[in-house]
C-alpha cells in the first residue's frame, strides 16, 4: 500500500498526520508542502487544486498516485482533493481537522470533539489531537534521562509550560500564579520538580515562574539542544501542563501519569476549554488544584484510533 503524508509547514499539523501514518504500521512517503502567498485564499476559492502550492512541491506530486493520502490543517485540504481527482477517485484521502468547503469529498475526516462542527457520515470524532508518542519512545527516553536525574529525590512532578498564543498573552502574574500552585502541589507530595518551558514561553514569564519554585528541581527553559521533554514525560509520577497547548495536553495524557491542567479563567479560549472539559469527563486529566478521582482505561492516543478506523473502512 502506498501512503503519502502531506506535511504542512506548521509543525503541529505535520506531526498529527505523521502520527497517524506511523500508527498505521505501513511504509509511507512524506511530501513536504511549501506554499505561495495564494495559500492564504479561502479554500472555497482554492477548490480541488494546487493553487497556493509552491513549484518545489508540485514537482514531487506525480503519478503513480498513492492508495492513501493523510493530511492535517486547512491549507493541505485543496491539495489532497486535487490528488484524489487526478487519481480518478482511486486515492483515499484522510484529513485531520475539518477541511472546510468540499468536506464531503474526503473519505474520512478525523474531527476533534472540541471543534464545533456538525457530524457527517465520513467523519469520526476523536478526543484531543493525534501525536507521535509511543510506549517505545517513552521507554527509550526514560533509559536516557533516568541516570541524569537520579540525584533528584522522587516522586517527580513534571511541569510542562507553553506560553503566549496569537490571541492571549502569558504575563508575569499568570506565570507567578502557576509557580505558586505548582510549588504548593509539590510541597504536598514531596520530591522534585522537572520543569520544561517552550520556545513560546516569554523570558520574563519564565523568570516570574521559576522565582516561585524551590529546589530540588531540574529546569529547562525551552531553548538549547538537549531537550528533556520526553524524559520528563517518561519519568514523571504526576504532570502539570499549561492549557494553551493541545498537543502538550494530549501527550501528557498518553504518559499514564496523573495530569493536572493549568487553565485559570481567561487563560484559554472556548475551543481549548471544550478540550479540557472532554479530558476531565473522561478522567484523562483534572484541573490544577483538584485531585484526580479515577484513571482512564488506556492512554490517550487519537493517532491509533484514527489508524484503526482507516484500516476498518478501507483496507480490512
Amino acid at each position: 500500500m502506498t501512503v503519502w503524508v502531506l506535511a504542512d509547514t506548521a509543525a503541529g499539523h505535520a506531526n498529527q498526520a505523521l502520527g497517524v501514518a506511523e500508527a498505521l504500521g505501513q511504509a509511507f512517503e512524506v511530501k513536504p508542502v511549501l506554499y505561495t502567498h495564494f495559500a492564504g485564499l479561502p479554500n472555497l476559492m482554492r477548490g480541488a487544486s494546487r493553487i497556493g502550492v509552491a513549484t518545489e512541491t508540485r514537482r514531487q506530486l506525480q503519478p503513480p498516485w498513492p492508495r492513501l493520502v493523510i493530511a492535517a490543517g486547512r491549507r493541505t485540504a485543496p491539495l489532497a482533493r486535487w490528488i484524489k481527482r487526478r487519481s480518478a477517485g482511486q486515492t483515499k484521502i484522510v484529513q485531520i481537522m475539518h477541511p472546510g468547503p468540499g468536506a464531503l469529498q474526503f473519505d474520512l475526516i478525523a474531527l476533534p470533539l472540541h471543534d464545533a462542527h456538525a457530524d457527517a457520515p465520513n467523519q469520526i470524532r476523536i478526543t484531543g489531537a493525534p501525536h507521535r508518542l509511543t510506549q517505545e519512545k517513552l521507554e527509550a527516553a526514560a533509559r536516557d534521562w533516568q541516570p541524569l536525574l537520579a540525584h533528584l529525590p522522587r516522586p517527580y512532578l513534571a511541569l510542562l509550560v507553553g506560553g503566549a498564543t496569537h490571541k492571549r498573552s502569558f504575563d508575569d502574574a499568570t506565570a507567578a500564579r502557576l509557580g505558586d500552585e505548582v510549588e504548593a502541589l509539590r510541597q504536598r507530595s514531596g520530591g522534585s520538580l522537572l520543569v520544561s518551558g517552550s520556545r513560546r514561553t516569554p523570558h520574563h514569564a519564565w523568570a516570574a515562574l521559576t522565582a516561585r519554585l524551590s529546589p530540588p528541581n531540574a529546569l529547562f527553559d525551552g531553548h538549547g539542544t538537549d531537550n528533556p521533554y520526553l524524559g520528563y514525560l517518561a519519568l514523571a509520577d504526576a504532570i502539570v501542563v499549561t492549557g494553551d497547548s493541545v498537543s502538550m495536553a494530549c501527550e501528557a495524557c498518553f504518559s499514564g501519569a496523573p495530569v493536572h491542567i493549568f487553565a485559570p479563567p481567561g487563560f484559554v479560549g472556548a475551543k481549548h476549554a471544550r478540550l479540557h472539559k472532554d479530558l476531565y469527563e473522561k478522567a484523562y486529566a483534572c484541573p490544577l488544584g483538584e485531585q484526580p478521582h479515577s484513571r482512564p482505561q488506556k492512554p490517550l492516543n487519537a493517532a491509533s484510533d484514527i489508524a484503526a478506523e482507516i484500516n476498518r473502512r478501507f483496507f480490512f
